[in-house]
């Protein structure tokens, strides 16, 4: 797709758009005055918003390796499965007639038609299985025999076909011919390279016919949660400071029929009891990430949970009003009891028995994903069913609405509403001001979705630059806007990994990384007070915007929009003042700052930038540092100083209160 920046110079030597040129005068010039705070800022501003997509999940951040561990992912064949055989001989094929239990109904079998002859299955993993030094991997798996007696296996994770390296091994034994769980613990060596080049391989030299159930491999994860998350990527997270996780996320909640919505209750319990469910982006998820795991990565991460609810609507069409809607009613009670509810409630004994008695924070429900594309037109009375009852039961809770503009129920209004946004980067830019002139009586608002759409896998900088100007308006009308959080969150960068394109990080079984996106969220999230500042400001620059495609066809105008963004917060507790400047333009800009009151600034300032050479620029799996914040000490001689903007950047000045 060619760049919006390179298209719009295209059309301007067709004729078809106007200069590009920056429109000012003289210097930009900034007062403010910090006797004149305003609102109070949302300390949930900044968030995160997940679903399974781009092998979020499974190949993402859940940290589970081996890929199709319960052989459901193709009815026909072992898919990530393959034959291990040191001599010609064996076979594997899916058998639907010998299975675990009636959530896992296939099993694959190995015959081995000779003994001594070392025969087994092998996994290739999600792209590879990561391989590091001196690292402990604990896994089990299921298997059962045509002949009782003692069975022997080896499980090891070795080097992919052309490779004969063995990274680590271990011997496991069992008794019976029924289905027995083995478990391991697999170490491997100081000395050896990372690597994903690698497979996870069982093995017996016994002759016999075998079946194989539910196999699992992990590596450490963060803080050593049980079925947890990579730790790689949950830092990266952390480092964002979010404060939610919305889930269990858009269209995956919904799924493309009844049967394969998110059904939180399957999530529960055992892996192996675990049926998983075909997802909407093109492939099934395992479902390891179930309801708990949640939690428990909002737990991590100091994060409270966003709740959303199935709400009987389907991303085909179908769905269910007045009294057939009362099941899924009770499900989301149900779900946030397992939530919130102590262990002498039905679903909080269920937390408990699954393993965690304290139950979890929660204050805010969401109904449903993106109903505004409700074709049905069922929303408003399915909201309002949902609304009532939870209302009654949990009247604490903050009722959240995905109709848009349609928020009045029968009974109350919804407590806030969804918006989401997915624009290009002059659009962002242009939409900054969004918010303005909101009615400030109506609901509060949640962008629960947004993203300035170019680059892929991951974003570029002239993303970043959108994302910035986009997130100052946020942090300006942070009264009315109480939570935003970017979508998608995460890719999975190899070949086939990615179904939705400029995602916030990136990654593949070995490395991760965070874009140029990513690193603005941080910037703001990380550099944000509990009052906002105005800013009185002269002389911003401005510029045209850049059409996209459709608009040129509409014969649409291009409107004058700023090419500089502007936005201040003051941390109270902290005594610091978050001075947010971005400088979209192709040239370095001076800005005058004058801050005036009672209170006075102190020399020693921080000044964190993020710049780039081009708007193209960014950061890829081969080079995940090369945009990153720089952070320097500066001076400020005085209250009144003047800072010059690299072209394409994004600063944040830390001024200390005296």
């Amino acid at each position: 797709m060619m760049h919006f920046k390179k298209l719009s110079a295209i059309l301007l030597l067709a004729g078809i758009l106007p200069c590009m040129s920056v429109f000012a005068q003289s210097t930009p010039s900034m007062a403010v005055n910090l006797d004149k705070v305003g609102h109070e800022v949302s300390p949930m501003l900044y968030g995160l918003m997940t679903e399974e997509i781009n092998y979020a999940y499974d190949g993402g951040i859940y940290a589970e390796i081996i890929r199709n561990r319960s052989f459901q992912d193709d009815r026909n064949n072992p898919v990530h499965w393959s034959l291990f055989s040191e001599k010609q001989g064996g076979t594997i094929k899916l058998d639907h007639k010998t299975f675990l239990n009636r959530n896992n109904p296939v099993s694959l079998m190995l015959d081995v038609p000779v003994s001594e002859n070392i025969t087994g299955i092998a996994n290739d993993g999600f792209w590879g299985v990561p391989v590091k030094p001196a690292t402990v991997y604990k896994g089990f798996f299921y298997a059962k025999a045509d002949f009782d007696g003692d069975h022997r296996f080896s499980v090891s994770i070795r080097g992919d076909s052309a490779d004969p390296t063995v990274y680590a091994t271990a011997i496991v034994k069992k008794s019976g011919a029924d289905w027995n769980k083995y478990s391991f613990e697999l170490t491997t060596k100081q000395d050896i390279k990372p690597t994903s080049n690698a497979r996870f391989v069982i093995t017996t030299a016994q002759k016999g016919r075998y079946w194989f159930s539910v196999t699992s491999l992990f590596p450490p994860t963060f803080r050593n949660t049980p079925n947890g998350n990579r730790p790689d990527i949950m830092q990266l997270l952390s480092d964002m400071k979010p404060a939610f996780l919305r889930l269990p996320g858009g269209n995956f909640l919904e799924g493309g029929k009844f049967s394969s919505r998110y059904d939180w209750k399957k999530t529960l319990g055992p892996l192996e009891n675990r049926p998983g469910h075909m997802g909407t982006w093109g492939y099934r998820a395992s479902d390891g990430m179930g309801l708990l795991e949640y939690l428990r990565w909002c737990e991590d991460l100091n994060m409270e949970p966003l709740l959303a609810v199935f709400a009987g609507y389907t991303l085909g069409g179908d769905h269910l009003e007045g009294a057939y809607l009362q099941p899924f009613i009770d499900e989301a009670l149900d779900e946030i009891e397992y939530v919130i509810g102590d262990v002498n409630t039905k679903w909080g004994a269920q937390r408990a028995k699954d393993g965690h008695p304290k139950a979890f924070p929660l204050r805010y429900i969401e109904i449903g994903n993106e109903d505004f594309f409700d074709r049905s037109g069922s929303y408003k009375e399915r909201f309002a069913q949902f609304y009532k009852a939870i209302k009654t039961k949990y009247p604490q809770m903050t009722i959240i609405s995905t109709s848009g503009k349609e928020f009045d129920v029968p009974g109350g209004k919804a407590d806030m509403i969804d918006d989401h946004y997915y624009r290009n980067a002059s659009e962002m830019e242009g939409m900054s001001t969004q918010y303005d002139d909101y009615d400030r009586n109506g609901p509060k608002v949640i962008v629960g979705e947004w993203a300035t759409r170019e680059g892929s896998p991951t974003p570029n900088f002239n993303a970043a630059l959108g994302d910035a100007a986009w997130l100052t308006g946020l942090e300006r009308n942070s009264d009315v806007v109480l939570m935003s959080c970017y979508a998608p969150l995460f890719v999975n960068v190899n070949p086939g990994g990615m179904q939705w394109k400029s995602d916030l990080i990136g990654y593949n079984a070995l490395n991760s990384y965070g874009s140029p996106s990513y690193y603005v969220q941080k910037m703001f999230s990380n550099h944000l007070g509990d009052k906002y500042v105005p800013i009185q400001a002269e002389n911003i620059p401005t510029q045209f915007e850049t059409l996209n495609e459709k608009d040129i066809a509409s014969g649409r105008k291009p409107r004058k929009i700023p090419a500089m963004f502007y936005v201040a917060t003051k941390d109270s507790k902290k005594k610091l003042l978050y001075l947010k400047l971005v400088n979209t333009q192709n040239k370095a800009q001076k800005v005058n700052i004058d801050i005036t009151g009672t209170e006075q600034i102190l020399p020693a300032a921080t000044l964190v930038e993020l710049s780039a050479m081009y708007p193209e620029a960014t950061n890829s799996i081969k080079e995940p540092t090369n945009i990153v914040p720089v952070k320097s000490d500066i001076r400020i001689n005085g209250n009144a100083f003047t800072r010059e903007l690299p072209a394409y950047s994004i600063a944040v000045i830390v001024l200390k209160i005296k």
